[in-house]
């Protein structure tokens, strides 16, 4: 694959940047046909990280750039020892896996978060519904710390768009005024967890589809952070199936 020339991330760029040692490590464990190359900073010598990059990318021919000035560019930040840029490439969800469905998400530190929990809690598939934030977006490759490469996600123009192609699955909407609350809920495989935006949640139209949960919370708040409430949601899933006592 060519190199493209390296300037600062557009989303309509066909490639992105991996931003620091550990993501970059995943970037190669889990997606190695998609690198391009990788960049280190020479700050770096002395990090074991950065020596198993070596190796790695010794082993799979993956070009090695040592470039400073480059490395500051992209990051900016003066902590970066290496970025991996990669081939943005086309998802896929898995149809008998439980998913969870992102609509209109907008924060890509909660987006990469999610991405991170989301394994943490034995889930994989990730649905979004645009418009939503950039799923390559450097920031959002680093604040997954390089989960997004084991996560598979798949992008959809609406809602009914998705559950037109898996009309088989569950459906378990989140909201402030959810019929259930969490805690009494049982949520029948495969399932589909649905979440809006940070900013204003799901609409109303959405009670209509399967069983909407709520998540109960004091009244000191209005609701809780997406990321939060994700990681509490999808750790209830995992524990009914008895894998969080198993750990």
């Amino acid at each position: 694959m060519k190199i493209p020339k390296l300037k600062k991330y557009q989303s309509d760029f066909e490639h992105s940047y991996c931003l620091g040692v550990y993501p970059t490590l995943e970037l190669i464990a889990y997606q190695p046909h998609s690198v391009l190359s990788v960049l280190l900073h020479s700050k770096g010598k002395k990090n074991q990280g950065v020596e198993k990059i070596r190796q790695l990318a010794a082993n799979l021919q993956i070009n090695i750039q040592e470039n400073d000035h480059l490395v500051e560019k992209l990051s900016q930040r003066g902590n970066t020892y290496a970025i991996g840029i990669f081939q943005k490439y086309v998802g896929e969800i898995n149809p008998l896996e439980n998913h969870l469905v992102l609509v209109h998400p907008s924060s890509m530190g909660n987006v990469g978060t999610i991405m991170r929990t989301m394994l943490g809690f034995g889930c994989q598939d990730l649905a979004i519904i645009e418009p939503a934030a950039d799923l390559f977006h450097p920031k959002v490759i680093r604040a997954s710390m390089g989960a997004a490469f084991q996560v598979r996600s798949k992008s959809f123009n609406t809602f009914p768009d998705y559950w037109g192609s898996y009309a088989n699955h569950n459906l378990y909407p989140l909201m402030t005024d959810g019929k259930i609350a969490l805690p009494d809920a049982f949520l029948e495989q495969p399932y589909a967890l649905i979440f809006g935006d940070e900013a204003s949640g799901l609409g109303d139209e959405f009670h209509q589809f399967g069983t909407s949960l709520r998540i109960p919370q004091s009244d000191k708040v209005d609701s809780l952070n997406l990321a939060q409430a994700v990681g509490i949601v999808l750790y209830q899933g995992w524990n009914q199936t008895g894998q969080g006592s198993k750990e």
